[in-house]
């Protein structure tokens, strides 16, 4: 971390907890990111400067936090803990020292006194001129550094002292060390691990893209430039290849250095060979086919004379010693020596972003044929329990459980503290992600014996590295009544849902276990960390609170009573009582199955969450219980596969919100009725309690059903009205609350009642929503069943389940009519969903509402497509689970071609007689201990397309409730406008199939598509809970309030300060730290900025690649953002190349029949009319109309844009009467919207008298040709070539960017400031500056700006990653967005 400037390193040091049991957490040794880790802090332009970070991050705490409205109570620094950051920050110094390696020159080095020595030592194996280097020592005046001392600590070291590298003796695992740290130097520019999905390895190629780093290109003059597209992405084309999704994979791969260097068989040295310093053997082999043997010993390396047969330790002539395996090699292999310096240079040319392991392993849906090389390390590390990295670790195995428990139990009280808590609880969590995924996956490949070997196959249990496994399918008859293996299967998931909810509510006392879910080869296995003891004992001797028979015994004890008090408050849960079978009331917090065990730890865990939250009762048919006729006009109840529907937490929420609002606007309603009648009795004029604002009489059902507006413009302005209203209501009900006067009391008791009952409230006296999950449960007997709570507990979970179809639905569709949702795939649809709180198996009922508006048939597109997809996906489950292994790829291909061939028999690459006898001979000797994983089932062979798609619509149609109306590929594509490579990529990424990366003609009707050489690996699905930043989600949201109230100063303050603290949480990657660039990027680019927005977008960028994927939703904006800084930096080469991979993107996912293709089509027109590039311009201009056309409407302000720009596209070619025409078009819209007098009306007519103009000049001169008059010369026509700046105006109009207007002296006084407050900073954080005065660019619309907010959602399994149309929304972030009178 010595190379970055700032606070990343000091809390980056701060963090790394002392003990060995943190050191795991952190890792922060030669750990996970080995020499990767340093990579990113050598980047100084990563973070701002120390003095930022010291003030926001500690010392200035109680300044930040008065402007944090966000903040929770009890989150402040307190006011006494204040001093001791103060010391804190002034001890935070930064300095420059010198660095002596031994065979270099000397060089200086920037570094903070809170870094560790150790910092220095990551920092010196990662630069190129002594990366080869691991075993070495940092002396001081001739004394050792101790590795972990802060530098502060050190005596004697000042600004310019000089530490000498030293080398050091080895030992057996500092030479292992070595030789794997050499390994990987070797292959650090290979993409084969991204391929393969291992080290947390993953693919970026912006790089490739703009042909190296954008940062150090001249600003070139835009001439000469080839702008023509590839023909895949121009308008209409029908091709989509693939091979471009993983552009220049040759480049990527860096220079062979070796052919073999692996662990000699000689190991390990014998008794005799050990008292002469032998610590290990290698053997190599060079690219001049010479063989080597290589001893490791305490000095170094050097060559021995064994051979393969022959051993003979001593040591070859000339005695080569080196200290460094990589010099010792440069000795003997002068291709060796040249090809690693080549390698050197492509490393260094890397950007650091991709480099750095991410914090999940994302894995490629396509792979280029693996190229398969010796590698001992990979294979040692394929069958040992231990990571590669965990070598560095003291202690045997990691004890998951006491790591994920002992970090939630680290103080937190302060910002540093919560800091090293956050950071260590992520830590660790990533680590149990990437252990359970490799367990689950060893499991699965029959790698890890059973603890249970002599159960049935689908009942045995698994422990593999301290993880208990366990797969899901109904285990001794557990789920017998609530739907067997479909409700095993549904459960985990649910399990982890409930699992999320105790976790970010970090209640104190009440810990959860670690739990991953892995979807993998067909099965589901649920992995999860051991309770200590809990193998010691029957699960009934250690249950203390709740039921492990489904009801029939329930225990509770009052410690957990307690503990749950709280989070049964948060969490919406109603206490409720029930009898056990000994006719006992037993009080409840929680669900019946939810159950408190003490760990012999003496900690009190909870678990078996599956139904955290209250049940479905649309997909619960329950005797006797009738849903309302609304509901049963939709279809409802509908029977389900399983009886564990439940509802989401998101639903539950928006559902008490409503019901908050709707009861507080019904006592203010009565009170106002009240105070009228008052007022009428006293003619008293006077009265205070009455308002201006008049509150409508309250609707007679509580959750009216949303209807779908036509206009999006009205809905604006109701839902500031409403908001108005809304906040009215609030202060009267607060007034009402809070009189203490006798009579008044009296009349507002009964207002309350009233109001209560309307709302369905369970308490008569005040606003109280709480969910009885037990409720609809046959298994759970409640006391007083017939009662008058119990009547309005089941009513309530009911409305909750009727306020999703007529509201939540109704709400989405809304979103997408007026585009400020806009879905780009399957994967942002379902986000959409979850975070309206609507689960999956309402897609029937959304892609129903969907198909009635014809403006958002992309939307019903993929929706239909999401149907196909799971209901294939549902099938191929089970048809993995018969599945021989040997038949894997064969299977799988012949599945692919039945699913998306129209060759109607493809065959199965495999003797069915064959696979027939080979079963037979199976049943004859079967037993119990046969494995789940390798039951024959022949059964797949036999499958058609014709078979198959017949399984997919029944499934959809059982499952989710739709009918679909196509039975092939064919008629899919036919009759929903489906791609069958759109319907590919997203069935390959849900179902975990990894296929050649080939060029494939899905529309081939005479042959199958794939063969099983296209099978290139399965890969796993994996599911967990995500730990948050706190105090970064706050500073952000800070930020965000502070921007959209225009103090863009303190707004960008609080943004790089959210990064910074990010950074610290999440290291130098996370989906979470795109956001935050990408906002950055946004805010410099508003401010004009322009350099600096390109700079923190191209992180963006790399980073959404990285840790989401190439072709993520989130990716596809990142780089049409990008490809705008690009082009107001003046490169517009990149700007066009980046704009044209955003389009490539798109149409895989979805096609051209997008809003999206829209804004991006207008975008590259623009850039491509900047370079006078006409013609080309003129098809991207004429698509985007008909796309915008078709999408918003005919009189739309975005329609009469795209009219004004086709108009000058014509013109500037000389087709004056195209012109007119278009021209003519725009000017109606917009005295037909806008008025006459308005400007923009004006501006058109004014181009419209010009157009005519040049066109009857030229009509005149062509007549005169025509009549033969020869001596006609045409008059220069004026064309007036558009400048890149009037070009660039254009761009900020079409993606809705907001201006700022802010004079040149207020930028250079903010900036004078921050220099002075900063005087080490580089220039990344000088660019911001306070704007009273926001002035919006849209299309002219007199309503005036209209800004848009969208909370930042940090979540990322929940988060709705949507790109609108002009509006370039930030996902996941909120920003300053303007509307264009829609």
């Amino acid at each position: 971390m010595a190379g970055i400037t700032g606070t990343d390193e000091n809390h980056e040091t701060e963090l790394k907890p002392p003990t060995s049991q943190q050191c795991n957490g952190d890792g922060h040794g030669p750990a996970q990111n080995g020499h990767d880790e340093v990579v990113m802090n050598g980047d100084s332009s990563m973070e701002s400067s120390t003095e930022e970070r010291r003030v926001n991050g500690e010392g200035d705490g109680d300044k930040k936090e008065e402007g944090d409205g966000d903040r929770k109570e009890g989150e402040e620094c307190d006011h006494k803990d204040g001093k001791d950051q103060e010391i804190f920050v002034i001890q935070d110094t930064s300095f420059t020292i010198e660095i002596a390696p031994p065979g270099i020159d000397p060089f200086e080095l920037p570094v903070s006194s809170l870094e560790l020595v150790q910092e220095i030592h990551q920092l010196l194996m990662d630069r190129e001129d002594c990366c080869h280097r691991t075993c070495f020592s940092l002396q001081l005046d001739g004394i050792t550094l101790d590795n972990f001392a802060e530098l502060k600590a050190i005596e004697g070291l000042k600004d310019g002292s000089l530490i000498k590298v030293v080398e050091e003796p080895y030992t057996v695992r500092e030479a292992r060390i070595h030789v794997r740290h050499v390994r990987d130097l070797l292959k650090s520019v290979d993409s084969a691990d991204a391929f393969n999905g291992v080290d947390c390895s993953s693919l970026s190629y912006l790089n490739h893209i703009t042909a190296g780093d954008i940062l150090e290109k001249k600003r070139g003059k835009p001439d000469s430039i080839d702008c023509t597209p590839p023909d895949f992405v121009m308008p209409g084309a029908k091709d989509r290849p693939l091979l471009p999704l993983h552009p220049g994979l040759r480049e990527m791969k860096g220079p062979q250095c070796l052919k073999v260097l692996t662990y000699s068989g000689w190991n390990p040295p014998p008794g005799n060979r050990k008292m002469h310093g032998d610590l290990l053997y290698l053997y190599v082999v060079t690219l001049e086919d010479k063989r080597y043997h290589i001893t490791a010993s305490t000095r170094g390396f050097y060559l021995n004379q064994s051979t393969e047969d022959n051993f003979n330790p001593r040591a070859s002539q000339p005695k080569y010693l080196s200290h460094s395996l990589i010099d010792l090699m440069n000795q003997i292999s002068p291709l060796f020596k040249k090809n690693f310096a080549v390698l050197l240079r492509k490393r260094s040319m890397k950007h650091p972003f991709e480099r750095v392991p991410t914090p999940y392993q994302v894995y490629s849906w396509l792979a280029p044929t693996p190229e398969h090389q010796v590698d001992y390390i990979r294979a040692e590390d394929a069958f040992s329990t231990r990571l590669g990295y965990e070598e560095h670790i003291p202690g045997q195995t990691r004890d998951w459980n006491e790591e994920i428990q002992t970090t939630r139990e680290l103080p937190h009280t302060n910002l540093p503290e919560r800091l090293i808590r956050e950071r260590a609880i992520f830590k660790v969590h990533s680590d149990f992600v990437a252990a359970a995924t490799r367990g689950a996956m060893a499991v699965i490949d029959g790698n890890v014996m059973a603890i249970n070997p002599g159960e049935d196959a689908k009942m045995q249990m698994f422990i593999w590295n301290n993880i208990f496994f366990s797969l899901g399918f109904d285990v001794k008859d557990h789920y017998k009544d609530f739907g067997g293996d479909a409700a095993a299967y549904a459960a985990p998931g649910n399990d982890l849902q409930g699992v999320k909810a105790y976790f970010n509510l970090d209640p104190k006392g009440l810990f959860t276990l670690g739990t991953v879910v892995v979807d993998y080869r067909g099965y589901r296995v649920t992995a999860q960390s051991i309770i200590p003891g809990i193998l010691e004992r029957e699960q009934e001797q250690s249950v203390v609170y709740g039921s492990v028979d489904f009801g029939k015994t329930v225990v509770t004890s009052d410690k957990y009573r307690e503990l749950l008090q709280n989070t049964a408050s948060q969490l919406k849960i109603r206490a409720h009582k029930v009898l056990n079978s000994k006719n006992e009331e037993i009080e409840l917090l929680s669900s019946i199955e939810c159950k408190g065990i003490v760990g012999n730890d003496q900690r009190h865990y909870i678990l078996d969450l599956l139904r955290t939250f209250p049940p479905d009762v649309n997909y619960l048919p329950v005797e006797e219980e009738e849903v309302s006729q609304e509901m049963k006009e939709h279809g409802y109840p509908r029977q389900h596969r399983h009886k564990l529907p439940c509802l989401r937490q998101e639903l539950i929420e928006a559902f008490v919100e409503n019901r908050y609002v709707a009861f507080v606007r019904h006592a203010a309603y009565q009170f106002q009725q009240l105070q009228l009648l008052k007022q009428a009795k006293s003619k008293d004029k006077e009265s205070e309690a009455s308002s201006d604002i008049k509150i409508k009489p309250p609707p007679e059902k509580a959750v009216p059903e949303v209807l779908v507006p036509e206009n999006g413009e009205s809905k604006e302005k109701e839902k500031n009205e409403e908001d108005m209203v809304t906040a009215e209501a609030k202060k009267i009900v607060e007034t009402l609350t809070a009189t203490d006067s006798q009579t008044f009391e009296e009349n507002t008791k009964d207002i309350v009642k009233k109001a209560a009952r309307a709302v369905g409230s369970l308490s008569d006296t005040e606003f109280s929503m709480s969910f009885n999950p037990d409720i609809f449960q046959p298994h759970v007997v409640h006391v007083d069943p017939e009662g008058e709570t119990f009547q309005r507990e089941k009513q309530l979970v009911k409305d909750a389940a009727e306020f999703m179809v007529l509201h939540q639905i109704p709400t989405l569709i809304s979103d997408c009519l007026d585009h400020s949702s806009s879905p780009i795939d399957g994967i942002t649809l379902s986000e959409a969903m979850h975070a309206r709180g609507i689960n999956m198996r309402y897609l029937g009922k959304v892609a129903e509402m969907f198909a009635k508006y014809s403006s958002v048939g992309y939307v019903f597109s993929i929706a239909i497509s999401e149907l196909i997809c799971r209901g294939a996906k549902h099938m191929f489950k089970g048809y993995m689970q018969g599945v021989d292994m040997m038949n894997l790829s064969s299977a799988i291909s012949h599945f692919l071609n039945c699913l998306l061939g129209s060759y109607p028999s493809p065959h199965a690459q495999v003797n069915a007689e064959e696979l027939q006898t080979k079963a037979r001979k199976k049943n004859k000797r079967r037993n119990k201990q046969s494995s789940v994983f390798a039951v024959d089932n022949s059964e797949w062979v036999s499958d058609t397309p014709k078979t198959l798609w017949k399984k997919i619509v029944d499934e959809v149609a059982d499952y989710y409730g739709y009918t679909l109306e196509c039975d092939s590929m064919e008629s899919a594509t036919e009759r929903y406008g489906l791609q069958r490579v759109s319907l590919l990529r997203a069935f390959c990424r849900a179902a975990g199939v990894q296929l050649l990366l080939r060029e494939v003609n899905l529309e081939v009707r005479n042959k199958q598509l794939f063969y099983e050489d296209d099978i290139i690996n399965t890969t796993p699905i994996v599911k967990h809970i995500s730990p948050r930043a706190t105090d970064a989600f706050h500073f952000f949201s800070s930020g965000q309030s502070k921007i959209q109230a225009g103090s863009l100063r303190e707004g960008y303050e609080l943004i790089s300060e959210a990064l910074n603290l990010l950074n610290n949480v999440y290291g130098a990657m996370h989906s979470e730290i795109a956001a935050c660039l990408r906002l950055l990027a946004r805010l410099n680019y508003i401010m004009g900025d322009y350099p600096e927005a390109m700079s923190f977008q191209q992180r963006a960028v790399l980073m959404s690649e990285r840790v989401l994927g190439v072709d993520h939703p989130n990716t596809i904006t990142e780089y049409a953002h990008l490809a705008l800084y690009c082009f107001a930096n003046n490169q517009v080469p990149n700007a066009l190349r980046l704009m044209y991979r955003a389009r490539y993107l798109a149409l895989l996912c979805h096609g051209e029949n997008h809003p999206e293709i829209g804004l991006i089509d207008s975008n590259i027109g623009l850039i491509l009319h900047a370079v006078e590039e006409y013609e080309l311009s003129l098809r991207f201009l004429e698509h985007a109309l008909t796309l915008n056309i078709r999408y918003f409407g005919p009189g739309s302000l975005k329609v009469a844009m795209n009219y004004h720009l086709v108009a000058r596209t014509h013109s500037c070619r000389g087709d004056f009467r195209a012109a007119l025409h278009s021209e003519k078009e725009a000017f109606t819209i917009y005295k037909r919207t806008l008025g006459e007098a308005h400007e923009r009306t004006k501006e058109s007519s004014e181009c419209l008298k010009h157009l005519t103009q040049q066109a009857v000049v030229l009509q005149k001169k062509m007549n005169e040709i025509y009549k033969g008059d020869k001596s006609i010369s045409f008059p220069p026509i004026q064309i007036q070539t558009p400048s890149l700046q009037s070009v660039l105006e254009t761009l900020n109009i079409i993606n809705g960017i907001v201006f700022v207007q802010i004079s040149q002296e207020e930028l250079d006084k903010f900036r004078n400031e921050m220099a002075r407050r900063q005087p080490t900073d580089k220039e990344d954080d000088s660019k911001a500056g306070e704007a009273n005065d926001l002035k919006e660019l849209t299309d002219g619309s007199e309503e005036g700006v209209v800004v848009e907010r969208k909370e930042m959602e940090f979540d990322v399994d929940d988060t709705v990653p949507t790109v609108t149309n002009g509006n370039v929304k930030l996902e996941q972030t909120q920003e300053l967005l303007v509307g264009e009178g829609r």
